[in-house]
This record gives C-alpha cells, sequence and structure tokens, in this order.
C-alpha cells in the first residue's frame, strides 16, 4: 500500500501571488475592469479569521447526560453527524478520499493548477465532466461559504481558492483532511464519516472494509444518486468501482485487493437515527430540552447545532425506582378493576434543597403519547384531591392559628350555593385541625378556608410553589383546581427545605463546545416564602397522616423508619389519586388516574378505592433511601399561636383546654379513601369539570364536566347549624400575561467558445 506523503513546507505568500497571478491572467483576457471586479468579490474576506472555529460554520451536535454523566439522555442534532479525529478513520477512507477527490492534495497550497489545466481540457474536449476543487475548496464550499454553496459563478470559485489559500496557511494537510471528512454530505441528512459509518453499515468508521470505504468515498459526489438506499444501490456500487479504480492507479491497493472489493457485494446494515435525538428516559429528557428553551433561552438552532455538553439532575438510581413504582401502581389499579392499560401513573421528585429534580414519569409509554402528565406539556394538570388541604393548614399556621385548635367537622356543612361532605358522610365531630388534616375531613377544610379567605389559600400555595390557575373560593382546599405533580413536588418541597422555595430545573450544567462552563445550577439560590417554625409545625401535623392509626397515609411509612409527611389526595368519583409526601431528602408527588380525561373523556374509570397511592411512594423511596440513616426534619421553635375563634365557621378552643374534642377513638379513617365531595343538590360532584373554573355563587372541579342544577335548600337540619355567610367577594382576576410573539444571480459573461468553456468548468 502507498505510503501517504507528508505535507510540504507551507509558502503562503506564493500561494496568495498565484491567486493574483489567475487575476492578472483574466486582466489579459477580459481587462482591467474585469480584474477590479475579481478584487472586489474577495473584499470582505481580507481579514476572514479562519483560524477561530466557530468560523468555520460547523454544526456540533448538543449531548446530555444524566447528573454523574455515565448515562447519555440525548443526542439533539439538526442532522446526523458525529466528528472524529483522523486515527479513528480506517485508512481506506483516507486514501480513497484523496486518490478520488483530490490526489494532489498533499502538493497543491490549497488549489490545483495542474488540475485546473487537466479538468479544462476534458471538459473543453467533451471526452467527459471532471471537476478542479480541491478537498479545500470543497471544505470551504461546505462551510465558510455554505450560503453561497449552490450559487454558480465565477465569483464563488474566486472567493473559495483565496479562502482555500488562507486556510492551508493556518492547518496542515491532515487537519483539513479531517475536517473535510467530519463535514462532508454523506446523504440522508448525514454528515460526516463517522455518522455515515454507522448510518450504512453500523459500524464505526475506523472498522470499514475496503469495499465498504470505497462505497462511501463515493457518495459525496453526489450525495442522492449515489445513494446506497436507492435502486439497490446500483449507482453507489458503480461509484464505489471507480474510487477502487483510482485507488489502484495512485498505488493505495494491490490488485488483488481492487478485485475482490469490486466483486464484494454490498451489504447495507442500516441504523437509522431517532428524530427527536431522545436516547433515554423520555418524559424526562424531552421536559429538559423544553426548559433549555424556556427558561434558559437556548435556542432551537443553538441546541440543534451548537455542540452542547447539557449535564441534568436526574439521578438515574431515583428514576428506575420511580418507573418501577409508577409501572406497578398502574398495573394494580388495572388488575384490580378487571381493566386493560387504562390506568396509569405519573410522578416527580424533587431534590427540597436545589429544587433539583431527580426523577420524573409522565406516563405509561411516551411512543403512545408525549403528553406529560408529571409536567402538564402537551395537556393540563389534574384536581388534586385534598393533597390541597395542606395549603390552608400552612395558611392558617401563618396566621397564628395552633393546629390543635378546634373545628367543626361534620359529616355536611352548607355555605350560600354549595355544601360539602365527608367521605361516606362520615361524622368526625368536633376535633382539633390536625385531627382533621390526618383523616382528610372535608367539612373541617372547608369552614377553616372560608374563614381564612380562599384568597390566602391560594397565595400560599402560589409562594411555595404552585404555578397553575387557582381559584378564590372555598373549594380551593379541597383540590378543585388543575394542578400537577412537577408543581405539587416543589410546592411540598419548600416545607421540607425549611420554608425556603427554590424552583425546580432539569439542568445541572451547561458546557459549550470548547468545554467552558456558561450555566452552573449545582448551588441554587431559593427565596424564603415561609418562617421556619410555620414550616415546622405543618410538617409536624403532616407527620400524622403517616405515623397517626387514623392517617390516610399509612401506607407511606418507610422501612428504614424515616420520617415522612405527606397527604393523600383523591378528587370525586375516584378519578384521581395522589399522595404527596416529603422527607428532608426528597419532595415527591404521585399521581394516578385515567389519561384520557386529561382530554375531557367522560368515559373514563373510576379507580378503585381499595388502590392506594401512598404505597407507590414507600416503593420508591425505600430504593432511593436504601442504606442510608433515618433524618428528622430541622427543628424550629413553636410559631407565636394566638387564641383564634370563629363562631360563623365553628373553630374555636384549643385541644385539651377549654374546648372540647367530641370526636371519638372509634372515628377511624377509611383508608386512602378522602375524596373531596362539594355539591349543590347531588353529593360526590363539583360543578365546573377539570379545569377548575367556578359557577357563580359555588366551587368548581370534581369528576363530571356537567354544571350541577342550582341548589336546593336541604330541609333536614345539620348537626351544627350555621349562620349564613356573607357572599364571598369575587376577585378581580389578574390579567392573563401576553404571550411572547413567538442569493445572488449567476454572473454571465458573452465570449467566444473556448472562453465560455473554461468559464464554466471553473464555476463547476
Amino acid at each position: 500500500m502507498k505510503n501517504r506523503p507528508s505535507a510540504k513546507k507551507k509558502h503562503p505568500k506564493i500561494g496568495l501571488l498565484v491567486v493574483v497571478s489567475v487575476l492578472a491572467a483574466v486582466i489579459v483576457a477580459g481587462g482591467v475592469g474585469i480584474y477590479a471586479l475579481g478584487m472586489s468579490w474577495i473584499g470582505d474576506l481580507t481579514e476572514y479569521d479562519v483560524s477561530n472555529t466557530d468560523n468555520l460554520n460547523t454544526s456540533l451536535p448538543s449531548e446530555a447526560w444524566d447528573s454523574t454523566k455515565t448515562v447519555q439522555l440525548a443526542k439533539f442534532q439538526l442532522d446526523n453527524r458525529e466528528p472524529v479525529e483522523l486515527n479513528q478513520i480506517s485508512q481506506y477512507v483516507l486514501d480513497g478520499t484523496v486518490a478520488t477527490e483530490d490526489e494532489r492534495f498533499y502538493e497543491h497550497g490549497g488549489f490545483d493548477l495542474a488540475g485546473i489545466a487537466r479538468a479544462l481540457v476534458v471538459n473543453i474536449t467533451g471526452s467527459g465532466r471532471e471537476g478542479a476543487s480541491t478537498i479545500t475548496q470543497q471544505f470551504v464550499r461546505n462551510t465558510i461559504l455554505s450560503d453561497e454553496m449552490d450559487e454558480i459563478s465565477i465569483k464563488r470559485k474566486v472567493r473559495e481558492m483565496y479562502l482555500s489559500v488562507k486556510l492551508e496557511e493556518v492547518y496542515s494537510k491532515d487537519e483539513i483532511l479531517r475536517m473535510y471528512l467530519n463535514t462532508i454530505n454523506y446523504g440522508n441528512a448525514t454528515y460526516g464519516i463517522q455518522a455515515a459509518s454507522q448510518r450504512y453499515f453500523s459500524k464505526d468508521a475506523t472498522d470499514l472494509t475496503l469495499a465498504e470505504a470505497a462505497a462511501l468515498v463515493g457518495i459525496p459526489q453526489s450525495p442522492s444518486y449515489n445513494n446506497p438506499l436507492v435502486d439497490g444501490g446500483k449507482n453507489c456500487i458503480e461509484r464505489r468501482n471507480l474510487v477502487l479504480d483510482r485507488m489502484l492507479s495512485n498505488g493505495y491497493i494491490t490488485q488483488e485487493e481492487h478485485d475482490a472489493a469490486q466483486q464484494a457485494p454490498l451489504e447495507v446494515n442500516e441504523t437509522i437515527p431517532t428524530n427527536d435525538g431522545i436516547l433515554a428516559y423520555p418524559y424526562f429528557t424531552s421536559y429538559m430540552r423544553q426548559e433549555l428553551k424556556e427558561e434558559l433561552g437556548m435556542s432551537e438552532a443553538e441546541i440543534l447545532k451548537g455542540g452542547f455538553t447539557i449535564v441534568t439532575t436526574l439521578d438515574v438510581t431515583a428514576q428506575e425506582a420511580a418507573e418501577q413504582a409508577a409501572r406497578d401502581k398502574a398495573a394494580q389499579a388495572n388488575g384490580t378493576a378487571g381493566l386493560d392499560n387504562v390506568f396509569e401513573s405519573a410522578m416527580a421528585a424533587v431534590d427540597p434543597e436545589t429544587g433539583h429534580i431527580k426523577a420524573l414519569v409522565g406516563g405509561r409509554d411516551y411512543s403512545e403519547s408525549q403528553v406529560n402528565l408529571a409536567t402538564g406539556t402537551g395537556g393540563a394538570g389534574r384536581q388534586s384531591g385534598s393533597s390541597f388541604k395542606t395549603f390552608t393548614l400552612v395558611a392558617a399556621i401563618k396566621a397564628g392559628i395552633d393546629p390543635q385548635t378546634l373545628i367543626n367537622c361534620s359529616a355536611t356543612a352548607k355555605f350560600p350555593g354549595w355544601s360539602v361532605e365527608n367521605i361516606n358522610k362520615t361524622e368526625y365531630g368536633t376535633r382539633s385541625i390536625a385531627r382533621a388534616f390526618a383523616v382528610s375531613s372535608n367539612t373541617g377544610f372547608a369552614r377553616l378556608c372560608l374563614s381564612l379567605g380562599p384568597d390566602a389559600v391560594a397565595s400560599t400555595a402560589k409562594e411555595m410553589g404552585i404555578h397553575s390557575d387557582l381559584s378564590s373560593t372555598g373549594s380551593i382546599t379541597l383540590g378543585v383546581d388543575a394542578v400537577t405533580p412537577l408543581e405539587m413536588a416543589e410546592a411540598y418541597a419548600t416545607l421540607a427545605s425549611g420554608g425556603v422555595h427554590h424552583n425546580t430545573t432539569p439542568v445541572l450544567q451547561v458546557y459549550n463546545r470548547d468545554d467552558e462552563l456558561v450555566v452552573d445550577n449545582t448551588t441554587t439560590e431559593g427565596e424564603r416564602v415561609l418562617e421556619p417554625e410555620v414550616a415546622h409545625a405543618a410538617l409536624k401535623v403532616m407527620e400524622g397522616v403517616v405515623q397517626s392509626s387514623e392517617g390516610t397515609g399509612t401506607d407511606a411509612a418507610l422501612a428504614n423508619g424515616q420520617v415522612v409527611a405527606g397527604k393523600t389526595g383523591t378528587s370525586d368519583d375516584y378519578k384521581d389519586s395522589w399522595f404527596c409526601g416529603v422527607t428532608p431528602q426528597m419532595s415527591v408527588a404521585f399521581w394516578l388516574g385515567d389519561r384520557r380525561d386529561y382530554f375531557g373523556d367522560n368515559s373514563c374509570e373510576s379507580i378503585p378505592p381499595s388502590v392506594t397511592v401512598a404505597s407507590a411512594f414507600a416503593s420508591f423511596m425505600n430504593v432511593v433511601l436504601e442504606g442510608q440513616p433515618a433524618v428528622d426534619f430541622a427543628n424550629a421553635a413553636n410559631p407565636p399561636y394566638k387564641a383564634y375563634t370563629d363562631a360563623k365557621y365553628g373553630i374555636g378552643g384549643t385541644a385539651g383546654s377549654s374546648g372540647e374534642d367530641t370526636s371519638k377513638d372509634s372515628d377511624k379513617k377509611d383508608k386512602d379513601t378522602d375524596s373531596n365531595s362539594a355539591n349543590g343538590t347531588n353529593n360526590g360532584s363539583n360543578s365546573g369539570g377539570t379545569n377548575g373554573s367556578n359557577t357563580p355563587g359555588g366551587p368548581s372541579g370534581g369528576g363530571t364536566d356537567k354544571p350541577d342544577p342550582a341548589p336546593t335548600p336541604d330541609p333536614e337540619p345539620t348537626p351544627d347549624p350555621e349562620p349564613t355567610p356573607d357572599p364571598e367577594p369575587e376577585p378581580t382576576p389578574d390579567p392573563e400575561p401576553t404571550p411572547d410573539p413567538t442569493t445572488p444571480s449567476a454572473a454571465s459573461f458573452s465570449l467566444p467558445t473556448i472562453w465560455s468553456r473554461t468559464l464554466q468548468m471553473l464555476a463547476a
């Protein structure tokens, strides 16, 4: 095999003199005017810095990785492209490219006068058609002058020649050959020899056989015509054999090698790249890509061409555990109901101290639906049911109300225009707010919400991390508004961090193509929205949901004894089931339901009441915390409570004081059946559908899209008659934010025939 020649010492000034000599020849042939025109063509290039690789317009894919940078999640690219070093390319490719495209590559200084003369003879005599562009000129055309690629003119050719000489002043021949092979078009949106090798033969470029290498070398001359996937590769084989002929004539291969390669069949082993570039955990990865644009301001072009390395916040162990827990819970619900793949589970897990998203499950199968149930991307949120009562609890503690304050939790509570019931019309009597929270009393928390004012609950939820629109009626505490698991995990994380809110992010770090750190979210700056004592007091109450014998979330208890604070939630008719829980290490929100209800399909199924979502939380956290010691939440003093009485809503006194807790120890919860029930005249149904909009004078949400009829008075007295409250004023809604608004002609000459053909050859 022929040894590759070493690059000769460059003489850049001689190269530029040659360009000037060519222009001088043009003077003789066409006059001084044409010379002046030629000089004007390169005027904007005289200061062009070819040493700056950014100027070479080489598109590079962006890659995304997990938090440890060991698992690749995506490769985002405008086209299929994977740059490699010269030693990662088969010698057959290097030799074949030089022999076919530019046999004097190691001898000329950027353009080849001998090649031009040879091509001139071929084109003028009509014995064929041959181009005169060197490898360096082709690289310039494909990168620096890519906008002029389709322009057929002497101007473009002169500009190519000028930049080719400048390029060879800076880079060695091998560097230019490497850049050329990494950027040339091999058809089917595939650029570069490595990508082409994988695309057509499913192997690395260094492993190509002689026949395979020759086939690929032949493609760039006409990527669509020489495509190995077209017409059984007939044209590709013809071009491959021509490449082999030139490799033989230039001494790169022996006759025996030549003959064997020409007789070899074209055996394509195609690997089709994914269209979206996502390689793993598609719900998380697609959301991360969206956040790069919306939160970090990166354009789609930057992501596809910028060559960024994105290190995400994803914890692979947590993600695998989350997906398994979600699959198991959905399978349990489907099996219990005797249904086939109707129910799905979604979840989000967040680091409370940073807002880093550690795991995210958006549904059962990304290939079936790209609507992300964990983030609402492409769809909407879901009613959170009683898991929203946490924000009423926090609002009460913020207002100085002791969780031991007594509240009327009768089976039914009536208010102007609407009424609410406890699950199964359970009579909870008068009990502390903490115990009302543990059993998830709807009537008690409706009264507490109205006493505080629904706006106080809504503002607390917003401060803690809820971003969705919220209603301003008493039913807000029953979770009638559409929210997402990611929002709920973010808001609950504010409690676990002692009252400091962190915006969630899936992006840890971003490096540019030069490996410079341009985004760093390793540490995040949170905002204190709650006093530490308020957060601590709320967590202590929430622990009762898991630890208390009457709590609705006892299935969330963890194997290592790790303290858990949380809240269950179920919407009307069991269309949605939730558990939102926190430990000092993680904030998690799990949802279970029928995806069809996201799109207003009233035929969606109800979840079997016996299926507890709290156990999915436990399954997930037992894996995440395996081998770790149990730790407690940060301690804090009690808030400065004040005596609070509101006779209108049956609130006042404290358990163990002059007040009386009339609830009985035998009042046990119906495990995970804390369905909210706020209605007009019918039980278990709210007006307003799934989007949380309100009807005049009443609450919204629940398990129906049909509005309730006007309420009628109940002739039966309630256990705790109450005076009719003044109607809550309807606040003026905040205005909706205004969304952000989302080549030269060829030169022509009229000259004698020989002159015309010469110009045509030069312009080719």
